[in-house]
């Protein structure tokens, strides 16, 4: 038994020991900032064409483009308060991909509260929501550049992928 219990504890040892580290992936020496510039243009024209054809399969929708390439699409407009950077914003939303893929929504029972310009939800949401006014319902296309980026959210959001955001401004205070 005595044995048995020896072997069993350097079995043990012998797995927790760590692996050696992975190498770092070798940059590759002929690539260049031109290069990459240039992909990131054309991986920017390639989700632009994706944006419109969403925009054009929902022809509901008069998208007003900003300068950041932001789609907004006000659905329900009030006369109400206007956010400003430093209000707490009580948000109801949903978040899609551009194919329907539900990532994120509000639970029925509950609202999302975020400081505008002060906190770390996306720069696409922050910019949308100062257009908006309490009571109104928008639907934002953010691109990714707006929205999570290269890396994606690291659970349901894909690097370089757009996202659909319909929201509600329910509250400012």
């Amino acid at each position: 038994m005595k044995t048995v219990c020896f072997l069993l504890g350097v079995v043990f040892l012998v797995a927790c020991e760590s692996a050696p580290p992975t190498p770092a992936p070798k940059k590759d020496p002929h690539w260049t900032k031109e290069q990459s510039s240039e992909m990131n243009k054309e991986l920017t024209v390639e989700e632009d064409i994706d944006i419109r054809l969403y925009v054009e399969q929902h022809v509901e929708y008069k998208a007003q483009i900003t300068g950041s390439g932001l789609r907004y699409i006000p659905l329900v407009t009030t006369k109400g308060q206007q956010a400003k950077p430093g209000d707490d914003a009580h948000v109801d939303y949903s978040v899609t991909l551009l194919d329907g893929t539900q990532c994120y929504k509000t639970p029925s029972d509950e609202i999302d509260i975020f400081r505008v310009d002060k906190s770390n939800i996306e720069t696409g949401i922050q910019e949308g929501i100062k257009r908006m006014r309490v009571g109104e319902k928008s639907v934002l296309i953010i691109p990714s550049h707006l929205a999570h980026g290269l890396i994606g959210d690291m659970d349901k959001i894909p690097p370089l992928t757009p996202i659909v955001v319909q929201i509600e401004l329910l509250e400012l205070k």
